[in-house]
């Protein structure tokens, strides 16, 4: 079966960072693109950032450019997000997603396997 783990969120100030990461299990985690999507109460679920395969094709939407960074070190079997300078916005349940076969790092779509999903809170 395939398990997709993710860190503890946590609760920061605005302008501060966390760090979260996703352990997969049960797949050849190098074959797949991965990627990281978010949800706030009573909203739909929100594409983030996406990585292919091989780490070198990465993807944002426009609200995360410049503060948050994917990445992923293949031999740990882990994918990584860095969320840098943090808005009370960015409340929301962090969910990791590997894609299907063949999708790239900017497809945004077509992910097939997802983890449980871990709270990120944001102080105002």
């Amino acid at each position: 079966q395939v398990q997709l783990v993710e860190s503890w969120g946590g609760l920061v100030q605005p302008g501060g960072s966390l760090r979260l990461s996703c352990a997969v299990s049960g797949r050849t985690f190098s074959n797949y693109a991965m990627g990281w999507f978010r949800q706030a109460p009573g909203k739909e679920r929100e594409f983030v950032a996406g990585i292919s395969w091989g780490g070198d094709d990465t993807d944002y939407v426009d609200f995360v450019k410049g503060r948050f960074t994917i990445s992923r070190d293949n031999a740990k079997n882990t994918v990584y997000l860095q969320i840098n300078s943090l808005k009370p916005e960015d409340k929301a349940v962090n969910r990791c997603a590997m894609g299907a076969i063949n999708i790239g790092g900017k497809t945004r779509t077509r992910y097939e396997y997802w983890g449980q999903g871990t709270q990120v809170t944001v102080t105002s």
